[in-house]
């Protein structure tokens, strides 16, 4: 029978081999006690104005599921004729992925349908320049055509 490096028979106590660190005595703190400041720096306030509001303007994690997500809500709200919150969820899903082309052109949509016509004509032009001969590029030119007029 092979001897285990971690069991003494002899002693019939536990040892600690050489590259494993020796368990904690009753003496020692254990990460319950022990208290770590978390609290950003004085000086952190200067280098991030507006110190913890969510708002429209900041950035967020690249995440294109919870992009997809919030034109998944958006489209039901714009279903629904609620096309304030369908311009909220397709500007949320632009923070989560930036330069989204679904995103980007139902945010024109939305925006042509709240009479937003100058928005909405970036976000067409915007649109046709992250897929130039996208499946709706011909919808966006026909818009754009139609916003010159307005």
């Amino acid at each position: 029978m092979t001897e285990n490096p971690i069991y003494n028979k002899a002693t019939e106590a536990p040892q600690t081999p050489a590259n494993r660190t020796p368990p904690r005595s009753d003496e020692e703190s254990s990460s319950e006690q022990t208290r770590i400041d978390l609290s950003p720096p004085p000086s952190d306030s200067l280098a991030h104005p507006g110190g913890g509001r969510v708002g429209a303007t900041d950035v967020h994690e690249w995440n294109p599921l919870r992009a997809m997500k919030c034109v998944e809500v958006g489209d039901y709200y714009y279903k629904n004729g609620n096309y304030k919150g369908a311009l909220s969820r397709y500007r949320e899903a632009l923070q989560f992925k930036p330069r989204d082309a679904t995103a980007t052109f139902k945010l024109a949509q939305a925006l042509e349908k709240t009479k937003d016509f100058e928005e909405a004509r970036v976000r067409y032009q915007e649109y046709l320049e992250i897929l130039k001969d996208g499946p709706r590029a011909d919808e966006a030119k026909k818009a754009l055509a139609r916003l010159e007029k307005q």
